[in-house]
């Protein structure tokens, strides 16, 4: 039971990042049905950003908060990563709008190594250790382990998620958003500024995985150029699990999807000695992709398809 119960606490921690960078994904398909491969690197390089400021901070400041310092170098890192994608946008994707899908996807593929290659050089190619910022003394909950960290990922994912559906469902630009979704030549005439408003979805995207990436940088203590690509492609998963298009779909996918993985690999773990386990983690996650697309396509709560004029 309390190998249950400590797989479950790790579940829900590895959901919840799933969860946000899932978000990115499925609003920016709802409204311009185009799958942002690039979004793992735009969580890599917020990771990265905010790195290189608590480094900066931690020789210039030594005796600053560890928490303060977290929260200084989140928030430069999501301005960061915002005007990355909203520059990826207006760059990559908007010549493409009118394009065939296949344009902007093989364009969102290359815009995925070019900011891998560019991260590799300006931050070079090695593992950097993360600092712990927050106390690492763990909390006991019924035999298992929890630490203050995976508290704050719990606590600011749910917060990050009320934000969100306060803002798609009750705001001016939310409203713009869903319109948009619906019919953009519509919306448009209504006095909804599409353009504005995809740019909007690309920024908010943006936000959402630079602190899904400090949330993984701080639980797992290293940054890398390539860190992006797996939690992205796993996000991508959970999105097109839950049902891509769809906000609520989107979080349920995250968190089963990493609560899949956490009991299946930590059942492996014990069943095989601690020999298997966390490397056999990864094949989870598409087990789950390959038979949601083979039984039900539309994920777990449908996709939520618009309907064109």
């Amino acid at each position: 039971m309390e190998i249950l119960l400590q797989q479950i606490i790790n579940g829900l921690v590895l959901g919840s990042m799933y969860a946000l960078v899932a978000l990115g994904y499925t609003m920016v398909y709802g409204i311009i049905s185009l799958i942002n491969f690039a979004h793992g690197e735009v969580l890599m390089i917020g990771a990265l950003t905010s790195w290189a400021i608590i480094m900066g901070m931690q020789e210039a400041m030594p005796g600053m908060p560890g928490w303060l310092m977290l929260l200084v170098s989140t928030l430069i890192a999501c301005v960061v990563a915002s005007a990355l994608n909203y520059t990826i946008e207006k760059v990559a994707y908007r010549p493409l709008r009118d394009s065939p899908r296949l344009a902007p996807l093989i364009t969102a593929i290359g815009m995925s190594i070019l900011l891998q290659t560019l991260a590799m050089i300006i931050f070079k190619p090695n593992y950097k250790p993360y600092p712990t910022l927050l106390p690492p003394t763990p909390f006991q909950v019924g035999g298992a382990v929890i630490t203050s960290t995976q508290i704050m990922i719990l606590g600011l994912t749910a917060i990050c998620l009320a934000v969100l559906m306060y803002l798609v469902n009750y705001t001016k630009l939310g409203r713009a958003m869903r319109a948009t979704s619906e019919n953009p030549r519509v919306a448009a005439l209504m006095g909804v500024r599409p353009d504005t408003v995809i740019s909007a979805t690309f920024v908010i995207g943006a936000v959402l995985a630079t602190i899904a990436g400090v949330m993984y940088a701080s639980n797992y203590g290293t940054v890398q150029h390539t860190m992006g690509f797996l939690p992205g492609l796993k996000a991508f998963t959970a999105a097109v699990f839950g049902g891509i298009g769809n906000l609520a779909g989107a979080v349920v996918g995250g968190i089963l999807l990493g609560l899949i993985e956490a009991i299946g690999s930590g059942y492996i773990g014990v069943l095989t000695g601690g020999v298997l386990g966390s490397h056999y983690s990864d094949i989870f996650a598409f087990i789950v992709l390959i038979g949601m697309l083979t039984l039900r396509p539309s994920g777990l709560l449908g996709e939520r398809v618009a309907d064109r004029a």
